[in-house]
């Protein structure tokens, strides 16, 4: 049987939960190889301090069937960094199906792998998939061909699913999904802009207006040099 070999990029100030989520799936498949793949093995520190310790670096990862890009603050860096998206750019070439979770979809549209792709991305940044070429679609989970994008953070779990679903059936998805007892039933209808209160989206957006401002910035250069 041939082994699935799974990577998921990991990176300082990455949002922990965007990159643990889908790992949980992943890793949960029998027999599958599942990597935190980074420049070098030095631990990493994610955006709310948890601890990360890459098992794999860019120059040494094989060819592998599923990259998944997470997204966090430190995406902004990740959007120019030109070792990064070359191992993107590689790695897409072959990989069965190239993932990302949250603002993820942001570093994969940067190396210009999105351009004319529906895709997701956390509520906060969804405006600017659409500068970087890709075409922006509101849903928990997009799919268009082989690129599957997860909205925000805790939506990386319903993206790793259905990418099980298409490996290896939906029958494998839903013992994963039973495995971890996923079947949320949050305390408050606070989960989107659409439903959250008023009040609730306006605190978060002051909260992300540091890192939306240079995002912005970061963004409308690549979009520039991207022009003909």
């Amino acid at each position: 049987m041939t082994v699935l070999r799974i990577g998921l990029l990991a990176f300082p100030k990455v949002q922990q939960l965007d990159l643990t989520g889908p790992y949980e799936v992943f890793a949960s498949i029998p027999g599958a190889k599942t990597w935190l793949v980074w420049k070098g093995k030095e631990p990493l520190v994610s955006a709310t301090g948890l601890v990360l310790v890459p098992d794999m670096t860019l120059a040494d990862c094989p060819q592998l069937d599923v990259l998944c890009v997470p997204g966090g603050v430190g995406v902004n860096a990740l959007m120019e960094d030109a070792e990064v998206l070359d191992f993107l750019r590689r790695q897409s070439a072959g990989a069965r199906y190239v993932t990302s979770v949250c603002t993820g979809a942001l570093v994969l549209a940067a190396a210009g792998l999105l351009r004319g792709r529906r895709a997701t991305t956390h509520w906060a940044s969804h405006d600017l998939l659409a500068p970087l070429g890709a075409v922006p679609e509101r849903a928990r989970v997009v799919a268009d061909g082989r690129f599957i994008s997860g909205g925000g953070v805790t939506a990386g779990i319903d993206m790793a699913l259905a990418v099980v679903a298409e490996l290896l059936g939906r029958d494998q998805a839903e013992a994963i999904q039973l495995m971890l007892e996923y079947a949320p039933a949050p305390p408050f209808q606070a989960g989107d802009p659409a439903t959250a209160r008023p009040d609730t989206v306006a605190q978060v957006r002051a909260g992300y207006a540091t890192t939306r401002a240079e995002r912005e910035r970061i963004v409308a250069r690549i979009a520039e040099a991207a022009q003909p």
